[in-house]
């Protein structure tokens, strides 16, 4: 009787335990191999892990952004996988149905997707604090204070006024948790890589070093729109070089005033007192004006050659120029477009 008890309680324990082993086993399975991302979706999702975040900051951030099905699970394959002392901050792209222990292992990795920055149409380093950190964690405070650090840029042999000059305006593929600093010496590696012997050989030729192609290059950049005109325009300026003429580019008074809206450039513009006044002072101004564009670059180096000094813009406003080799001819063509200015109403 004793001996059957024993049995049936043998039997009983066998069959808890066998029940237990067999739920436990499910839940693990269930755990580490069930999708357990999106699970409603066929969309990819973008995860921010914020510089400095902790274990606990990711999980909210994946509840709140609907990403995770069940945190318990979630969070106990986190504890299994050693995650919790593992983050690593960064962009992650979530695909739907990955299971914990994918999700984590994609996290632990960092294998990060990387973002594009594009950064054009820059006035001034303000303007390009902000264009360039626009999809990065970076704020764009903290971009400018490496930007405008003497120190820094001297590394690379700039100073505050060609600094600019260093930013190649194109499509980069960074990370998102970029710092400032790594952006600043991406940027020198992809001035480097635009710089090839070729380009430096067609600046030598031109008696220029490539800031002050840059330099050149942003004027005519401001002076036209047009990339088919943008070579007769920089070979004027060329000339002008040559014989020591002062370049007089009112996009150089604009900058120096620091009002971009002005429409008109008056004689009383060209009496102010800056090295960027091209007015009063012959050569190049100390730096770049605007940060120009691989056209506007490339119009410097590969210039036309022509016989051209002077141009004016258009009466019809097409954004084109009229081109002279005198002066005489030049007050002619000015005198139609100042002309059309007033007819527009256009005084300042």
């Amino acid at each position: 009787m004793i001996t059957d008890k024993k049995s049936k309680f043998l039997m009983i324990g066998v069959i808890a335990f066998s029940v237990l082993f067999t739920s436990l086993s499910f839940y693990f399975y269930q755990a580490f191999f069930s999708a357990n991302t999106l699970v409603d979706t066929e969309e990819p999702v973008l995860l921010k892990i914020p510089r400095n975040a902790d274990f606990e900051q990711v999980r909210d951030s994946l509840i709140q952004q609907g990403i995770i099905k069940d945190l318990v699970t979630f969070s106990f394959v986190a504890k299994v996988m050693d995650y919790q002392e593992s983050v690593k901050p960064g962009l992650y792209k979530i695909e739907p149905k990955l299971t914990n222990r994918e999700l984590i292992r994609l996290l632990r990795s960092g294998r990060q997707t990387p973002v594009n920055i594009t950064f054009n149409n820059v006035r001034t380093d303000e303007d390009l604090a902000e264009k360039i950190t626009r999809n990065l964690e970076i704020e764009s405070a903290d971009f400018l204070r490496i930007l405008q650090d003497s120190v820094h840029a001297s590394k690379f042999g700039f100073n505050h006024q060609t600094v600019l000059s260093l930013f190649i305006p194109n499509t980069y593929e960074v990370y998102w948790n970029v710092t400032a600093i790594d952006l600043f010496d991406r940027m020198h590696k992809e001035y480097n890589r635009f710089w090839t012997d070729e380009r430096k050989a067609k600046a030598a030729q031109l008696g220029m070093n490539p800031t002050e192609v840059s330099t050149l290059a942003s004027i005519v950049q401001a002076e036209t729109a047009k990339a088919d005109e943008r070579p007769k325009v920089a070979g004027v300026y060329l000339n002008r070089l040559k014989i020591n003429m002062p370049l007089q580019a009112d996009p150089t008074l604009i900058f120096a005033i620091g009002d971009f809206e002005i429409k008109r450039v008056l004689n009383v513009h060209k009496e102010i007192e800056s090295p960027y006044n091209t007015y009063k002072y012959t050569g190049l101004p100390p730096g770049p004006i605007n940060l120009p564009d691989i056209s506007a670059l490339e119009a410097v180096l590969n210039s036309q050659q022509h016989n051209y000094l002077y141009f004016c813009a258009k009466e019809d406003f097409s954004g084109y120029h009229a081109f002279a080799t005198n002066l005489r001819d030049h007050m002619i063509n000015a005198r139609r477009y100042q002309q059309a200015l007033n007819s527009a109403k256009i005084f300042n």
